[in-house]
């Protein structure tokens, strides 16, 4: 099992797959670290060189900001937005949708779970 930037990647996939499981690294970025280092996309990860890991690893240290370091900015970010009162940052103090989006339906995933309010309870049916 290879460690990259504190990750240990899977062993069974492509490496341009594994690579995407570090913060801050998609397929495209993987794509480019894997033709700066000189490394086959669709080799596996267990079958790599320790030279190898050594040159990704190199490369991703001193291009790509990845991990806790990136959280730790985004997370600045947001918590900057809150901080101004800005409206992105009022939405994200609320768990709403930042971007736009509309709330009447959908946003479930940002919103949770479904509340009902008001008239739970059916009312019996009487006879006149």
């Amino acid at each position: 099992m290879a460690r990259i930037s504190g990750v240990t990647i899977p062993a069974e996939k492509q490496i341009w797959v594994a690579l995407t499981y570090v913060y801050g690294i998609g397929p495209k970025t993987a794509d480019d670290i894997l033709e700066a280092a000189k490394v086959e996309r669709t080799v596996r990860t267990k079958d790599l060189t320790d030279a190898e890991i050594a040159r990704i690893q190199d490369f991703i240290n001193e291009t790509y900001t990845v991990e806790g370091e990136l959280q730790r900015i985004v997370n600045g970010n947001i918590k900057r937005l809150k901080d101004i009162k800005a409206y992105r940052g009022l939405r994200h103090a609320q768990n709403l949708p930042a971007h736009g989006q509309r709330t009447k339906t959908n946003a479930r995933t940002r919103r949770g779970k479904k509340t009902t309010v008001g008239g739970t309870a059916k009312k019996v049916a009487s006879k006149t």
